[in-house]
């Protein structure tokens, strides 16, 4: 894929268009580490949230909870 660098503002940049956007799993917002490697290559890596046991726990215990009627009705 072949992109251009862009003016925007007084700025340059490299547009993503949706497609883009889609295979790398990225979305407005999301923050990405830039690294410049020998020659010139520049190599951006999204920043996924790193998820613990214990804030899955939590996270499972409010869904439960906010949920609990319709769990019942499944069981």
């Amino acid at each position: 894929m072949i992109k251009a660098i862009s003016k925007i503002g007084n700025s340059q940049g490299v547009m993503f268009d949706a497609a883009l956007m889609d295979l790398a799993r990225l979305a407005v917002g999301d923050q990405i580490s830039i690294s410049i490697h020998e020659g010139g290559s520049i190599v951006l890596t999204p920043i996924r949230p790193v998820i613990t046991p214990k804030s899955a726990a939590t996270t499972a215990k409010k869904l439960i909870g906010k949920n609990s009627d319709l769990f019942k009705r499944l069981s």
